[in-house]
């Protein structure tokens, strides 16, 4: 189970890596803006959850930029160990299969909460926002995938 814990949060990390990446890039060719949605979370759970995030104007907001992506990591990194628990409990699957469910686990993990916290609706997202979206997650399932078969199928 360690060893599942382990190859699945180094697969989570990589993908986690990759899904940055190709987020970035898109960034780049299109000239789009950083998203505000990590940070719109992290203040709306702060402020659900009555948990003060310390600091004046400018440290706060420091804070909160540097608490969104970290959120991030923390379901990147999740995902990976869940996918690696599971192969760790014996569900094996082919490299397609391994790359939708890793996907699929990193799309429910990033924006469920925001979606559930109100901060995005993803039913009034266009198809060059799902693009946006979708793109990184598949690399991240397909670099989650890569990586925990070569760690785990010895």
């Amino acid at each position: 189970m360690t060893s599942g814990i382990l190859a699945g949060a180094a697969a989570g990390a990589a993908a986690t890596t990759a899904l940055n990446a190709v987020t970035y890039i898109d960034m780049v060719v299109r000239g789009r803006p950083v998203s505000s949605t990590p940070e719109d979370t992290i203040e709306t759970l702060s402020q659900k959850a009555g948990v003060l995030i310390p600091g004046d104007e400018q440290t706060r907001a420091n804070r909160v930029a540097g608490l969104g992506p970290l959120g991030g990591l923390a379901a990147g990194v999740g995902v990976g160990v869940a996918l690696g628990l599971a192969r760790s409990a014996g569900w094996r699957s082919g490299p397609v299969g391994t790359t939708l469910v890793a996907s699929a686990g990193a799309l429910m993990a990033g924006n469920g909460p925001m979606t559930v916290l109100g901060v995005t609706d993803p039913r009034t997202w266009s198809t060059a926002d799902w693009l946006s979206d979708v793109g990184p997650h598949v690399a991240y399932g397909a670099v989650a995938a890569y990586v925990l078969r070569g760690l785990t199928d010895r």
